[in-house]
């Protein structure tokens, strides 16, 4: 064993370590600001479209939804198998395989719509009127949620009903001729191309194309402007535009930053099953799971720091309990 291999031993240990703290840590923070975010965008009152509502609570749910099925009821109990060992006992894994890459699936997919639905929004007028309402997001989202749970329902087929309570995407027990089977090995290599490096490809498709309509837009204006050799007034289509923007960009580049590193483990480990030699230390994938939650809790503060509107609803929501504590003991 050389110095490398210790070293990389030394970085997974210091790892779990810290996983013991930030993952108890990570569910304290992350159930209850998603639960906030549901509550202030279901109220209407951010200066958000009825459309962009719809999405931003369809994520807020999906995240919610990851940080129970996976964080809680999967990372946790993996981190302190010590004491969540009686869980090796219950027979529900592969049922709860098939919830939470559905609910995973959900998050993901979701995110790309809403890209999807700025994209149109942004840069072709015409055809917002028509896409960009509410009934199309509702649609959209109950496409999303029903494709999502159809397809994980193979899960339930291919896991077994025992836990394995191991640091590992398999999280139930699996026989290892089936493990390491060619066809256990393309499904779940077509399984993470899906989920997530297709939705990265159409999120950097669909920003790049933003930006350059957006590009486009400012030349044009500023042709304009140079042409009247006038102070025009502010234009409100090209602020919405910019508000939308930064959004977009915002929560679609925390998606990428944070998901990035479990994708290419992912993706990596499939091609070494699929007979292509690809080796990763052990620690780089549990980066990948540290981040790939993390991105379930971020959306609100992003929220908090782009929309005045939202932070005010999270100031009087804050104050109300307070001021009516005050008054009663008055």
């Amino acid at each position: 064993m050389g110095l490398g291999f210790f070293v990389k031993l030394q970085i997974l240990r210091a790892l779990y370590d810290a996983q013991m703290t930030y993952y108890p840590v990570l569910a304290a923070v992350g159930v209850p600001v998603n639960v906030v975010t549901i509550a202030i965008l279901s109220r209407g009152k951010c200066g958000l479209s009825k459309c962009v509502t719809r999405y931003l609570v369809a994520m807020a749910a999906s995240d919610l939804l990851v940080i129970i099925f996976d964080l809680i009821l999967r990372q946790i109990p993996i981190i302190f198998r010590e004491q969540f060992g009686f869980v090796r006992s219950l027979r529900l894994c592969n049922s709860h395989a098939v919830l939470l890459y559905a609910v995973t699936d959900c998050s993901v997919w979701f995110t790309v719509t809403f890209t999807f639905d700025r994209f149109i929004a942004i840069c072709t007028p015409k055809l917002r009127a028509k896409y960009c309402t509410e009934k199309t997001a509702i649609i959209v989202i109950g496409t999303v949620t029903t494709v999502s749970c159809l397809k994980n329902i193979s899960w339930y087929f291919l896991y077994t009903t025992r836990y394995w309570l191991t640091n590992s995407p398999w999280f139930c027990l699996v026989v290892t001729m089936v493990s390491r089977s060619l066809g256990w090995a393309v499904f779940e290599f077509l399984h993470y191309i899906l989920t997530p490096f297709i939705p990265f490809l159409l999120i950097l498709l669909f920003n790049a194309l933003t930006v350059r309509s957006i590009l486009v837009a400012n030349r044009a204006r500023r042709r304009l402007q140079c042409r009247s050799n006038a102070e025009s007034p502010p234009d409100p289509e090209m602020t919405n535009r910019r508000k939308s923007m930064i959004l977009l960009f915002v929560i679609s580049g925390n998606f990428m930053v944070l998901w990035v590193v479990f994708m290419v483990c992912s993706i990596l480990r499939r091609l070494d099953y699929l007979g292509v030699p690809v080796y990763l230390p052990t620690f780089v994938s549990e980066i990948g799971f540290m981040l790939q939650l993390l991105s379930c809790c971020t959306n609100t503060f992003i929220y908090a720091v782009t929309q005045r509107k939202f932070r005010d609803e999270v100031k009087n929501g804050v104050k109300y309990p307070i001021e009516k504590m005050i008054a009663l003991i008055r």
